[in-house]
């Protein structure tokens, strides 16, 4: 591979980078919450850091169309400059996300930017088939040129720094290499997400806490650990066991926003009027009622200029509600149905989680006997009017460069939970010691 750097442009002297930048800027962060389509929107974001998340990425954007002149609604629905929230006080710190396989389209849409963000992240993890038609995400891991010129652009080009988020490689060796050469890039905190470009979905599998450590191990910037993530007693674990700097939780934060905030729970958040078997406090972390959260988003969306569209709000709702909606399936249909445009959908969401609200008041007990342990899984199963994780069968692991049994066991083992020896049956999560899959 042959890098060539830009020999004219050059990095103002007052940006702070590295560890710099982590600690006075972003304020020595542990606690993150990922990039996610229509889902890190500001209402959530809100959300989020109520409920203690330190830092948080704006969903993905796309760089070429956002750039364009013609395309400012684009612009708008994105990254709503003009309503004056975005980027505002209470949404730092923000680090805005990117897609792009153009520098100079990429960092055209960071100009527009980095006065309102405290740093630019480029995707280079999104698996799915749109980055796949795209050409971008974790679909550039092979163009290493490309994606040095990617970060080196905004690196010697923007007033605030740049950051990558990235998928590993099938090997550590790989891994490690493609890490120092975004670090050599000029990207100034990596987040590592310890999948593979073919874990997603059903097939998501074990992120690999040891490529996490082996790239901690190797870069001299801060380095975010994605991937593992459940419930609240994972994060030490995966601090632990991979060195890294800070935690970043994609979908354990939408099915619970309150992942970050440890058990018990914090007296001025508790509500006097609920039973106090309601919301769930225990060595896994807090677990608040999924209806209070769903009312208290629906509240922030309505408070703000800045619109949320449609489907970010009905996807939010399902994911907080999901733990009930299998048993409430009137509601479930009722929520499904919701049309609408603007905040006129509102009032229609807000009845629908009041009735559920209403109807898990009454179901209750005593809180010793509200916490059981799937045997299947091997993980907490929390009553069904609390927000909680949800769980994914576990694939089973054949295929070459997919996470294998023993892989599995090791990630365990190295945060020092006992693991039965390796065997060619699907490994269980009652296996791995309870530990968390997603």
């Amino acid at each position: 591979m042959t890098i060539a750097t830009d020999p004219v442009a050059s990095t103002s002297s007052a940006k702070l980078g590295g560890y710099d930048f982590f600690q006075k800027v972003l304020g020595s962060p542990k606690y993150i919450v990922a990039p996610m389509v229509e889902q890190s929107e500001l209402a959530w974001r809100k959300l989020s850091r109520k409920y203690g998340a330190q830092v948080i990425y704006t969903p993905m954007i796309n760089a070429k169309l956002f750039a364009m002149e013609n395309r400012k609604q684009y612009r708008n629905e994105n990254f709503d400059i003009p309503s004056g929230e975005e980027g505002g006080p209470e949404d730092r710190p923000l680090i805005v996300q990117f897609c792009a396989n153009e520098p100079d389209f990429l960092l055209q849409a960071a100009k527009v930017v980095e006065s309102h963000c405290d740093a630019v992240d480029i995707n280079l993890g999104c698996p799915q088939d749109i980055a796949r038609r795209g050409h971008y995400g974790s679909f550039l891991q092979d163009e290493w040129d490309l994606i040095y010129q990617l970060i080196n652009k905004l690196h010697t080009n923007l007033s605030v720094p740049v950051t990558a988020k990235f998928r590993v490689f099938s090997t550590v060796e790989k891994t490690v290499a493609y890490a120092k050469m975004l670090e050599s890039a000029g990207a100034q905190v990596l987040t590592c997400h310890g999948r593979t470009r073919e874990q997603r979905g059903h097939n998501s599998g074990l992120a690999d806490w040891d490529k996490i450590r082996a790239v901690k191990q190797s870069v001299s910037v801060p380095v975010i650990a994605n991937g593992n993530i459940l419930f609240h007693s994972d994060i030490e674990a995966c601090l632990a066991a991979t060195g890294a700097d800070a935690v970043m939780s994609a979908e354990g934060n939408l099915y619970n926003p309150a992942l970050f905030m440890a058990a018990p729970f914090a007296p001025p958040r508790a509500d006097p009027a609920l039973p106090s078997t309601w919301c769930i406090a225990s060595p896994t972390g807090l677990h608040p009622p999924h209806t209070r959260l769903a009312l208290e988003y629906l509240d922030i969306v309505r408070s703000l200029k800045t619109h949320t569209s449609p489907g970010a709000i009905k996807a939010h709702l399902f994911k907080l509600l999901r733990p009930a909606l299998g048993r409430e399936t009137d509601l479930r249909e009722q929520l499904g149905r919701v049309r609408g445009k603007g905040r006129d959908v509102l009032p229609k969401y807000e009845a629908i989680v009041q009735e559920m609200d209403a109807r898990m008041l009454v179901q209750g007990g005593p809180v010793d006997e509200l916490i059981a342990v799937d045997p299947a899984t091997g993980l907490a199963v929390l009553p069904h009017w609390v927000a909680q994780p949800y769980v994914r069968a576990l694939p089973k692991v054949a295929a070459e460069g997919d996470m294998n049994n023993e892989k599995a066991v090791a990630v365990v083992a190295e945060v020092g939970t006992p693991a039965p020896a390796p065997s060619k049956s699907p490994v269980t999560y009652r296996e791995m010691g309870c530990k968390a899959f997603r």
